[in-house]
């Protein structure tokens, strides 16, 4: 697609990625901040009318939330005060499979700070996204090429 392509991983502050390589799951308090950052990413190449791609685990209705509104989605739920940024236009990738599935590749992984370990723990949080989200669900029974396939279409058909 041409598209700038960041991993969200590789914007943790460094007590989330210890707090993860020590086995301990983060909670909403350690992931906000890093959701805000994303957003602030995101919003900057809106800006600059530059699409991109963004590889996250937004396990919870909320996350996605901040990802889309940044930090005023957590503040409270009072109406945009005029002039605010109107909430970034984000198609939601949900790629679902079976834990055993994903637990395979986690273990294939090298070098990464999350052990797959924390698995269970992310499927105890996962919210997985619905309407009126934008989203499309994709199988990762399907093989890497099928998968790429299937969300190429969905962001080309807008």
């Amino acid at each position: 697609l041409g598209w700038k392509f960041y991993d969200a991983d590789d914007y943790h502050p460094l007590e989330n990625k210890k707090k993860m390589a020590e086995g301990i799951p983060l909670n909403d308090e350690d992931r906000i901040p890093w959701l805000c950052a994303l957003h602030d990413i995101l919003r900057r190449e809106d800006a600059s009318r530059q699409d991109a791609i963004l590889a996250c685990s937004a396990l919870k209705k909320m996350y996605r939330h901040v990802l889309t509104s940044g930090a005023s989605a957590i503040e409270s739920n009072q109406p945009k005060q005029p002039g605010e940024n109107p909430a970034l236009k984000i198609l939601f990738v949900h790629l679902d499979g079976p834990m055993d599935i994903i637990a395979g590749r986690l273990e294939k992984r090298r070098g990464h700070f999350m052990p797959p370990e924390l698995l269970k723990s992310q499927f105890d949080t996962l919210e997985p996204p619905s309407a009126p989200e934008n989203f499309i669900t994709v199988s990762l029974e399907k093989s890497l090429p099928e998968i790429v396939l299937e969300i190429e279409s969905a962001i080309l058909r807008g």
